[in-house]
């Protein structure tokens, strides 16, 4: 195919907006230099039912920050639950997440952290960049399990864990958040 054998510096020429030349976990600057980023991309899968659900996100450090500090994840803020573009949810058939009926779709993931609590929200909007974000858009909210970690988590994690032929445990940690969630089939 083209597109395998095409040079550093012809794809370098290409238009920024063209994404197909660059390697996994590589971002193009404006300059032409590859770096890796710093959330790079990630993805959770899990099979259900005989469907494969999928979460697409990017994975940011703490990089000595902290979670509910100004300068990460506030608390008590709907957050992007990754870093860049919004997290992407794809299922091809209903679930349940917790007690929200999940229709097959696409859908973005938020979360609402808080010291004691998190909510997980399900949004109808799809393809915007993580920051933005619309109530008016949510297909519901649910409210996350939480555990401590007994060590620090450094990079953010998205897990399908606890997996059953029709259910799942969708768990999010970072530093030492540990939020989970029951998947299941209808």
């Amino acid at each position: 195919m083209f597109l395998r054998t095409i040079s550093t510096a012809a794809c370098t020429a290409l238009l920024a907006a063209t994404s197909l030349c660059q390697a996994p976990g590589m971002s193009m600057p404006a300059n032409g230099s590859q770096q890796p980023m710093p959330s790079p991309p990630a993805t959770a899968n899990v099979t259900l039912g005989g469907q494969t659900i999928t979460i697409k996100y990017h994975a940011p450090s703490l990089r000595k920050r902290h979670l509910g500090g100004p300068e990460i994840v506030p608390w008590n803020t709907v957050w992007r639950t990754g870093a860049n573009d919004a997290t992407a949810l794809t299922t091809p058939i209903p679930l349940h997440i917790g007690s929200l009926l999940v229709p097959a779709g696409s859908y973005t993931i938020y979360t609402m952290p808080s010291p004691t609590k998190w909510m997980l929200i399900i949004s109808k909007e799809t393809g915007q960049w993580g920051t933005e974000y619309h109530q008016e858009k949510d297909l519901g909210r649910v409210e996350l399990k939480s555990h401590t970690l007994p060590s620090a988590q450094e990079v953010m994690s998205i897990s399908f864990e606890d997996i059953k032929k029709d259910s799942a445990e969708l768990h999010i940690r970072w530093e030492n958040m540990d939020e989970s969630v029951k998947v299941t089939t209808p």
